[in-house]
């Protein structure tokens, strides 16, 4: 039945574009292509959407109150620059008084230090009994440890007073806002959500039966952008999740992009390409068909004559290849550039 209606579609065809001889020179000019099967990838499309590899939400690690907010939503960030600050007073009352007895503690050591070294002078001249030369011992590495213990406070007081002051972890764009000048959040509490465009990828679900194919790392992956005049990006990683859906029965994968934008957004519906396999095609370049209203068709060139062939055309693919289905055969040559051909055969015609 199919190939009764191929028949009768390529009989049609040749009734309604019958063929005009030129002058072979002319047909010469014209840029051709010979017709013929290819192994071409066999590709699949599932719908997927885009999603940041850097997304987190940033807490409160101190519970006082909000003096200072830079960012809203919408704004970009710089990776490090200060997103908004607490009142710090009480860490900064903490770190000066670690910091005096810090001083404290070094005077005390050197002191320590001088007493140790007298009476261990005094001991190898026999002057003075053990038990004093290990008291003034005792007494050095003590203060050497308080000394270790009061360095420690101020670290620890300085990295309370870091922590009143939030940061972006890495460069990106606020996508929320949870905090109001004033507010005195509690520890925990969300303050900002940001996500960074700079490193994006794409999550799909497929079928049970292509897991395989998939786990043995045979089928690149592409994604196609909502803006068909954009070239696909190609993926560079594939992550296949481990259990399936209990309900649909496929598994989710997820496709990291190189580093850039490529004009997506997180949220945004892409569809994923994967080459599963090969499979023969008759094709042949897009740029060559002519569209007449509902119609596709090209321009067949045999030897000095040129016709315009009406054809059945299938899946286009993204190298800017198409299927076609009927019309045309193995071998026959078709006119790449359809614009010159079509005036050349109207000047024929004309003839």
């Amino acid at each position: 039945m199919w190939r009764l209606k191929y028949c009768l579609f390529v009989f049609l065809s040749s009734l309604l574009s019958p063929s005009v001889g030129i002058a072979q020179g002319n047909a010469a000019a014209l840029l051709l292509e010979e017709v013929e099967y290819k192994n071409i990838p066999l590709q699949r499309r599932f719908d997927a959407t885009v999603e940041a590899v850097n997304k987190s939400t940033i807490a409160a690690q101190v519970s006082e109150q909000i003096i200072e907010i830079n960012f809203d939503v919408d704004d970009y960030v710089e990776q490090g620059v200060v997103l908004l600050r607490f009142k710090d007073t009480k860490q900064r009352a903490r770190l000066a008084q670690a910091q005096a007895q810090l001083r404290e503690m070094v005077v005390a050591s050197k002191d320590a230090e001088i007493e140790f070294n007298r009476i261990r002078d005094i001991y190898a001249k026999k002057l003075v009994a053990k038990a004093v030369l290990d008291k003034a011992k005792a007494a050095y590495k003590g203060t050497l440890e308080r000394k270790k213990q009061s360095q420690s406070r101020v670290v620890e007081a300085k990295q309370e007073i870091e922590q009143t002051i939030v940061r972006a972890p890495y460069s990106g764009i606020v996508t929320k806002r949870y905090v109001e000048l004033g507010e005195t959040p509690s520890i925990g509490a969300a303050l900002m959500t940001g996500i960074s465009l700079n490193q994006l990828r794409v999550v799909a679900t497929v079928p049970q039966n292509l897991i395989s194919l998939l786990r043995n790392g045979c089928c690149p992956a592409r994604v196609i952008l909502p803006n068909v005049e954009q070239p696909p990006v190609a993926g560079k990683q594939l992550t296949i999740f481990p259990i399936a859906d209990n309900q649909a029965h496929s598994f989710k994968i997820r496709v990291e992009l190189d580093e850039g934008q490529h004009g997506l957004y997180p949220g945004m519906f892409v569809k994923l390409e994967l080459d599963i396999g090969t499979q023969k095609r008759l094709i042949l370049p897009a740029g060559a068909l002519v569209y007449r209203g509902e119609v596709t068709g090209v321009f067949v060139v045999k030897g000095a004559d040129i016709s315009f062939r009406y054809v059945k055309t299938g899946r286009q693919y993204s190298d800017g290849h198409i299927e076609i289905h009927a019309g045309l055969e193995a071998g026959e040559q078709v006119a790449l550039d359809p614009v010159a051909a079509g005036i050349l055969l109207k000047g024929s015609s004309k003839q």
